[in-house]
């Protein structure tokens, strides 16, 4: 299994597919899931309201002779673009002791090619069994929207399933050591407040009204906002991430825009938002006008990203831990994670628990992505066997 998991890693690792750009790598795993008998599909979808984009991911069932679980399994296969500062080729798989480095390494090929081995190894070596595997290998988890997912929920691929298992690197995401599971995640909102001032002469500024210094009151009264505590998610983020604005030469701005990204935890919803944002431009005092308007979406369920958690004694919660333990040797540590990702779409739009568990490493999103090869063979390890032990007949 170590060569079969490297071997294919380092192959998809070499695929270069950061999002919007996926056609190569989905054709490699196409081909490579065909060429071992496993049941494999293209499935298309098309953006067509935001961003127009036509995408592909890679999809198939594997159904047993009995009823049973029904298990979804989902990773994705895009990765960011190549950033600068880079010591190795990002490009080429480089194994350092047990260090595996490569743009995507990480984020997350490596657990998309330990599910892609632990679904190979179960069809090779199980041949009766009940239930059912679904697993999605999709495109545009790192864009804006999570449009391969979506349109796999949208379509209807995840009814009926009684888990989801998403391999993107609990270990690495929470930074603690290998095993550990992520049972919920934060969600967040891009916004953006749009100020309305009155223009007048730079040598007469009382005239006007500044709707930049107004803007500037209003960040420095939403980084103030006492944010609300979940006991499982800890607190939310406020995040500026654009400021900008002006006038005609040697005028006062008449307008002016922030930006901002907002991770939420339960209970933080955009009717929540939209009453923080009055909130602070009261306190700001601010003069100008202001509208808050949330980022354009292709439809309501991705106008952002929803948070979610799964209780701990959940049933395939504890049945997985047990599987973990029999695997490694100890229970996986329980975290939450602090970001977005497709977790969110599967976690809070299906009826299922969705659980991230994958491998540790560092830099993901960064120069010098590295995977653990021990832990990334024991996420395959543990997939297989909670497969094998759940669907057996």
């Amino acid at each position: 299994m170590r060569d079969d998991l490297l071997n294919l890693l380092s192959d998809l690792i070499e695929v270069y597919s950061p999002y919007f750009h996926e056609e190569k790598i989905m054709d490699f795993v196409y081909n490579w899931l065909n060429d071992r008998n496993i049941p494999v599909k293209y499935y298309r979808y098309a953006e067509d309201k935001i961003t127009n984009f036509k995408g592909t991911n890679v999809i198939g069932r594997i159904t047993g002779k009995e009823k049973g679980p029904r298990i979804f399994l989902n990773g994705h296969l895009d990765t960011v673009t190549i950033s600068e500062g880079w010591t190795r080729d990002p490009l080429k798989a480089t194994i350092e002791g047990d260090k595996l480095f490569g743009l995507g390494a990480l984020d997350m090929k490596g657990g998309c090619a330990a599910l892609m081995v632990a679904i190979d190894l179960f069809v090779k070596n199980v041949k009766d069994f009940k239930g059912e595997i679904v697993y999605s290998l999709v495109s545009d988890e790192e864009g804006p929207y999570g449009l391969g997912t979506d349109a796999l929920i949208l379509d209807g691929l995840t009814e009926g399933i009684d888990m989801s298992i998403i391999l993107e690197p609990s270990s690495g995401f929470a930074d603690v050591e290998f095993p550990c599971i992520c049972l919920g995640a934060r969600g967040g909102y891009n916004y953006t407040v749009n100020l309305y001032g009155k223009a007048s002469h730079a040598s007469n500024p009382e005239m006007g009204i500044d709707a930049i210094v107004d803007g500037a009151k209003l960040i420095c009264e939403l980084n103030n906002t006492k944010l609300k505590e979940d006991p499982k998610l800890g607190k939310g983020s406020i995040a500026i991430i654009e400021f900008k604005g002006g006038g005609a030469a040697c005028s006062i701005a008449d307008k002016s825009s922030i930006t901002v990204f907002r991770h939420v935890v339960r209970g933080e919803t955009k009717k929540y938002l939209i009453k923080e944002v009055e909130e602070a431009a009261n306190r700001a005092n601010i003069a100008s006008k202001y509208e808050m308007v949330f980022r354009p979406s292709p439809h309501e369920e991705v106008d952002g990203f929803k948070p979610y958690t799964v209780d701990e004694d959940n049933e395939y919660v504890v049945y997985l831990q047990e599987i973990i333990k029999r695997v490694t040797g100890k229970y996986g540590k329980i975290e939450y994670f602090s970001s977005i990702g497709d977790f969110n779409h599967l976690g809070s739009r299906t009826n299922a628990p969705a659980i991230i568990f994958g491998p540790y490493g560092r830099n993901y999103h960064s120069p010098d992505e590295w995977v653990s090869i021990d832990s990334l063979i024991k996420t395959c390890q543990v997939v297989y066997e909670l497969l094998y032990s759940l669907l057996k007949i």
